[in-house]
This record gives structure tokens, C-alpha cells and sequence, in this order.
């Protein structure tokens, strides 16, 4: 019991914990207008013009933080909030994208790395959890037991990508930081504005692997007592 609790309740109620700090984090700051009145494409702009990025189309999506950088497209997305907006959040959150162009542009390491692991992992995604169910109800026959394998290797898959992710976002957040003040796009004293925002969404990235990570050590777990029990 108590493990099961360590596996999958705490990384749950971590999870929880940080999508209320990345809604508290924006909703706040988007909120503050920067003193330069910038909105976040022309902050976007901006910092991919400053690393000599001049390929990237910068465009407006529907939705709340469904802001992304598409390296095949070579398409910065940003919401509408941001998008327009001149707040300290949406500052920083499209001068964060556009960190990630910057790391297309010079070739980072992790983020070509992540590039090659994204086909293998949608389709680990696709099988993942439908695996997982039929495996742990067919739980004790052969057929179950192969489920549960497939489900894990598909999860060890998505932990990969995941852990992968996150020095990805630490650094895209880094190169933002650092290029909004640069600019002089945002003041130092107004950066704790983006310091807050960036800051939680990295937190939600980190609770996304602490969660799979303890979906498969959980299933590695029921294999390895399956196997006893055989």
C-alpha cells in the first residue's frame, strides 16, 4: 500500500500542485503590463532577430498556454494572450519559444535528441495505456503478462522522451531570461514577473516525469511479483 502510494498518489498530487502554480503563475502575471509595452511576437521577434533566426513564422493559435515552437514547420505558435499581449507573462512565454528556435538554429544536443525520440514516442503514447488496462485485468495469464511489457516498454519510451524534455525547457527558459533583459525588452527590476511564470510551467514539465516515472516503476513492480507468483 505504502508504495503504491509513493508511485502514484504523491507524483498525482504533485501534478496537481503544478498545473495550480503554472494558472496562479500566469494568471497573475498576465495581468502586469511590462513597462515597454512590447507584445510578446515582437518580443519573439526580437530575440530569434538577435540570433540571426530569420526563417521562423510567427504565428497566433486559439487557446489558453497552447503556445509551441513546431521545428519541422519552423512555425513559432503563440495563444492569443500572448501573442498580443504586452504582460511580463506573455514576455515571457514567447521569448521562451523563441528560445526554442535558438536551439534549433544551433543544433542543441537534447532538443535534436528529443526531435528523434517523437515518432517513437507518440506511438508509445498511442499503446501505452490501453496495454496497461487490458494487462492488469488479464493480470496472471500469459497473454496479460506480455500486455503489461508491451505497456512497460512503452512507458519507458515516454519516461525517456520526458526526461529528455526537461533540459530542453531548463535551457530554452535560461536563453529567455537572459535575452529579455539583453534587449532591454523587460527591466531587471520586472523580471521576478517572468522568473514566476517560466518557473512553474518548468514545474509542470518535471511532475509530468515524476508521474510516468512512477506509473512504470509501478509496473515493473507487477511484473516482478507476476513472475514470483509463476
Amino acid at each position: 500500500m505504502l508504495i503504491w502510494v509513493v508511485l502514484i498518489i504523491v507524483p498525482m498530487l504533485f501534478g496537481l500542485y503544478a498545473q495550480f502554480r503554472i494558472r496562479s503563475a500566469y494568471g497573475k502575471n498576465v495581468k502586469i503590463p511590462s513597462r515597454g509595452r512590447i507584445t510578446g511576437r515582437e518580443a519573439a521577434q526580437a530575440v530569434m532577430d538577435s540570433a540571426g533566426i530569420t526563417d521562423v513564422e510567427i504565428v497566433q493559435v486559439p487557446g489558453e498556454l497552447s503556445d509551441h515552437y513546431d521545428p519541422m514547420k519552423k512555425r513559432l505558435a503563440l495563444s492569443e494572450h500572448n501573442y498580443s499581449g504586452t504582460s511580463l507573462a506573455a514576455l515571457g512565454v514567447a521569448a521562451h519559444e523563441a528560445g526554442h528556435a535558438i536551439q534549433h538554429k544551433v543544433g542543441y544536443s537534447m532538443m535534436t535528441f528529443r526531435q528523434t525520440l517523437a515518432p517513437a514516442t507518440q506511438i508509445a503514447s498511442g499503446i501505452a495505456n490501453l496495454a496497461l488496462i487490458i494487462g492488469i485485468v488479464m493480470i496472471g495469464s500469459a497473454f496479460g503478462g506480455t500486455l503489461l511489457t508491451l505497456g512497460a516498454v512503452a512507458l519507458a519510451v515516454i519516461v525517456l522522451f520526458q526526461l529528455v524534455t526537461l533540459p530542453v525547457e531548463f535551457d530554452a527558459s535560461r536563453r529567455a531570461k537572459a535575452q529579455l533583459v539583453n534587449l532591454g525588452i523587460v527591466d531587471r527590476d520586472e523580471m521576478s514577473g517572468v522568473h514566476e511564470t517560466l518557473d512553474a510551467a518548468a514545474l509542470t514539465y518535471v511532475a509530468a516525469f515524476v508521474a510516468s516515472l512512477g506509473s512504470l516503476l509501478h509496473i515493473l513492480l507487477i511484473l516482478s511479483g507476476n513472475r514470483r507468483d509463476d
